[in-house]
């Protein structure tokens, strides 16, 4: 085949993609009915090149055929097949006053028009007066006959084959959710005597029916289905399988005739030696395996079936055959398969090595048509020149006429040098328009392709970074870290009621930037669970969406941690960053990449943790604190809660004491002790003139300062309110988060057993007993800090007393816990008394000195 194909681009649907179930038939005289796997169907004018009328279906349409009359469109649907009067409407619609000239008709089809109730239809073939279907059910494939002359559609029978799984991994299903099949009739001879007319059998051949040679279909059928006359029915099936059934032939079954050992997407038959029959049935799978089977004559005696079976390159998207030639479509280019080396019934002398070797190769050897990402194609016709034609529908929408080159051996001899450059140059155009369609859709598809990997890589850069912080967290403190947060409580009143508040700051010092599709994630849950029947804790989840984040930004957020009044003081704060991969993956490839773990990509930063001592409100007069946004009424709690907390404590009072101070609540102290050297090497004075002399600290200094530090600095992170503190006091009063009076004093003193090393005393005080639990748990921490910032010259007696302290902090903790469960929803005032009584047991029998 010399030269290349003419392309012409009847019209554009507005559609797009491809399915197993798109189809493109010639129909209705000049019609042509395009199938889309959706639930319309368009009807075309090829004479006039317009879109006459689009059927709305109820349902995804997954096959259709014309009746032999031209009048009929049967149409398969998930809920069954609808028969459609398409001439009829198309008059009703163009008799309407409406101007329909210039738009199609839009037909909707409705329920009435339902004459079989089936599910799962996949392939309709119209025998005669005969429908059959092929339904796809749990267990089997089942091919039914109906009557189609009574408007009951009568069952006639029904052919069953159990079902099997796909062999391959092609295409195994469409958009309706129906696996490909297709459906063909071969018969063996005169069709006239299926219809009433011979016009109607030559609109029947052209519509999945073929006329095979006689002794192949002998061959391939049986003696009693060719005396009969019999049509056979050809299906193909996802799973390989090529089955056949004679409809005339009593007791016939569905039977395999061969397997592809993958999804079958065309059956059809080529006629080599002549205007007669079909010499050879023609089968191809969708990853490129074909099987050609005509009748072979190994010897002078007899005559047998050969299956000739070889591979193309695939995928295979769909196909036709003419006289010669077996025309397929892998979605990146349009070939065509020389089958008339292969299919001759040559005698045995002819059928040397040497034309062996030919047909194998002519097999082998597709020439590409230039043509490409076509979906579906018609039967090939012949125009009047001598030309083959196709009609093709591409994967956006595009109805394509496809002219071939005419093959002719002396086309050289008798055309002009004017006529052949003519054809060259415009044979050069055209495949330069193709391949530049072609180019575009590949630029287009690698500049996204790069796009998603710079985006991936740039999340992956992260990531490491992130992962990398992480595991050397021992040795790599919060503030040093890449990308981290910190955070600043302070307390907020709203109708009424005052909650504490934190600000979270996200600091990006990493050089790389936070670009879209991050999320801040920030998530609040109690520090220590208090028991309850599920046993689980409550968290609460916050998400921040943002643009993007340069190298040295900050972006600061706002949450809710805790209600005044509240038990679950301390609480944790992780915050972590969430990467979205449908934000340049998509939703359908995101949710299918593996271990994607919903789509999302979790970094965790770091974590901070809100105690007591940040929800403090200061009320002692000796102290000056510059309160900004600090309640008015000093944070005071509803009188209520005030009268119960008080009845609550003096009953705890006379339970422990014989009712003898029942009119005074009962007052609990903790107490922690801390070398004075430990204070003079690791604090720093906010103010100068707190001590003159530099690191040599007065007692009173010293206790001021330390108390300054305790309410001011945070560890982890978190700051207490962001405003700054100035005491000269060392006895603080304030007011803890559940509404309880509390009291801080910081004094030196000396040891009793080691006179010579002198100690601060840090005591809190309350008449609640939660809240010395809270602060004496919140200073410890604070002194772990202390003793992180000591010098390296006592490391050995640091890592010592950074043991003590963390089984201390444990051991804070745990009591933390009781009191949380003690205050617990279903808990007697007897058990709580009694688990207070413990904790606070404890708490005065086990002083801390840390130096």
């Amino acid at each position: 085949m010399e030269g290349r194909c003419a392309v012409d681009t009847w019209t554009e649907f507005g559609f797009s993609g491809a399915s197993s179930a798109t189809k493109v038939k010639f129909g209705f005289g000049t019609d042509v009915i395009i199938c889309t796997a959706t639930d319309e169907v368009y009807v075309f004018n090829a004479h006039e090149r317009k879109l006459k009328a689009v059927l709305q279906l109820p349902g995804p349409v997954s096959d259709l055929v014309e009746s032999q009359d031209k009048q009929l469109l049967y149409v398969a649907c998930q809920s069954g097949v609808y028969c459609v009067n398409l001439p009829s409407l198309l008059h009703r619609a163009q008799s309407c006053p409406d101007d329909a000239s210039s738009a199609p008709a839009e037909l909707q089809v409705s329920s009435e028009c339902l004459v079989v109730g089936a599910d799962g239809v996949s392939s309709l073939l119209l025998i005669g007066s005969l429908l059959l279907t092929l339904c796809q059910g749990d267990t089997s494939w089942l091919l039914t006959l109906y009557k189609t002359e009574s408007s009951s559609y009568e069952v006639l029978g029904s052919f069953s084959l159990p079902l099997v799984s796909a062999a391959g991994n092609g295409d195994a299903g469409s958009k309706t959710g129906l696996r490909r099949s297709v459906l063909v009739c071969v018969h063996s001879g005169d069709i006239t005597s299926l219809s009433s007319s011979p016009e109607s059998s030559e609109a029947t051949l052209r519509h999945s029916h073929f006329c095979l040679d006689l002794v192949l279909f002998k061959l391939l059928f049986g003696v009693e289905a060719a005396l009969a006359k019999s049509p056979v029915i050809l299906c193909g099936l996802p799973d390989g399988r090529l089955c056949f059934v004679p409809l005339r032939v009593p007791g016939s079954r569905l039977r395999a005739l061969h397997s592809l050992e993958q999804p079958v997407v065309f059956v059809g038959a080529s006629a080599v030696t002549g205007p007669g029959h079909a010499q050879c049935l023609v089968a191809v799978g969708d990853q490129g395996r074909v099987v050609l089977i005509k009748t072979d004559k190994p010897e002078r005696e007899g005559s047998i079936a050969g299956f000739t079976e070889w591979c193309v390159a695939g995928p295979v998207v769909c196909g036709c055959v003419d006289k010669t030639s077996l025309y397929y479509s892998t979605g990146s280019d349009l070939l065509v398969l020389d089958l008339s080396e292969g299919s001759s019934g040559r005698e045995g002398k002819e059928r040397d090595e040497d034309s062996s070797r030919k047909t194998a190769a002519a097999l082998q050897s597709p020439t590409s048509l230039n043509v490409c990402r076509l979906i579906a194609l018609a039967k090939p016709t012949c125009s009047a020149a001598g030309a083959v034609e196709l009609l093709g529908l591409s994967v956006r929408g595009q109805l394509q006429k496809i002219s071939l080159p005419v093959k002719r051996e002396d086309a050289g001899l008798f055309e002009p040098p004017s006529i052949q450059v003519g054809r060259s140059v415009r044979d050069v155009l055209s495949a330069i328009g193709d391949v530049c369609e072609r180019a575009s859709v590949l630029k287009t598809a690698i500049k996204s392709k790069n796009q998603i990997l710079t985006h991936l890589n740039h999340v992956l850069n992260i990531s490491f970074l992130l992962m990398a912080s992480t595991n050397t967290e021992e040795h790599l403190p919060v503030e040093e870290k890449p990308i981290r947060c910190h955070a600043t409580a302070s307390w907020s009143r709203l109708l009424q009621k005052d909650s504490l508040n934190l600000s979270c700051v996200l600091d990006n010092s990493s050089p790389y930037v936070l670009e879209r599709g991050w999320t801040l994630s920030v998530t609040v849950s109690p520090l220590s669970c208090p028991s309850t029947a599920g046993g689980e804790c409550s968290s609460t989840n916050f998400s921040f969406p943002f643009n993007s984040l340069h190298p040295g930004e900050t972006l600061e957020v706002s949450l809710p941690v805790a209600a005044a009044g509240g038990t679950s003081f301390p609480v944790t704060v992780n915050c972590s960053l969430i990467n979205s991969l449908s934000s340049f993956l998509g939703e359908d490839e995101a949710g299918s990449s593996p271990g994607s773990q919903g789509s999302c990509v979790s970094l965790p930063l770091n974590t901070l943790t809100v105690d007591w001592l940040h929800a403090l409100q200061v009320e002692s007069p000796a102290s000056t604190r510059k309160v900004s946004s600090s309640p008015s009424c000093g944070m005071t709690t509803d009188s209520i809660q005030a009268f119960l907390s008080s009845r609550q404590m003096r009953c705890s009072g006379r339970a422990e004491g014989g009712g003898g101070s029942a009119s005074k609540p009962e007052k609990y102290s903790a107490s922690v002790r801390v070398s004075s050297e430990l204070l003079r090497e690791t604090l720093v004075l906010k103010s100068s003139d707190l001590d003159p002399e530099g690191p040599k600290l007065g007692p009173q200094n010293l206790c001021v300062s330390l108390l300054d530090w305790l309410l001011s600095e945070g560890p982890g992170g978190v700051k207490s309110q962001g405003e700054q503190v100035v005491l000269n006091s060392s006895v603080v009063h304030a007011r803890g988060p559940n509404g309880a009076t509390v009291k801080l004093t910081a004094k030196e003193m000396n040891n009793g057993e080691e006179e010579s090393l002198p100690t601060v005393e840090v005591q809190v005080e309350s008449s609640s007993l939660a809240a010395v639990c809270g602060l004496h748990h919140a200073v410890l921490r604070r002194m772990q800090t202390l003793l992180q910032k000591a010098p390296q010259k006592a490391a050995s007696e640091k890592r010592v007393q950074t043991l003590g302290l963390t089984r201390a902090l444990q051991r804070a903790e745990i009591q933390q816990s009781q009191i949380s469960g003690a205050y617990g929803a279903g808990t007697s005032s007897e058990q709580m008394n009694r688990v207070l009584l413990c904790v606070y047991q404890e708490l005065r029998e086990n002083p801390l000195l840390i130096i």
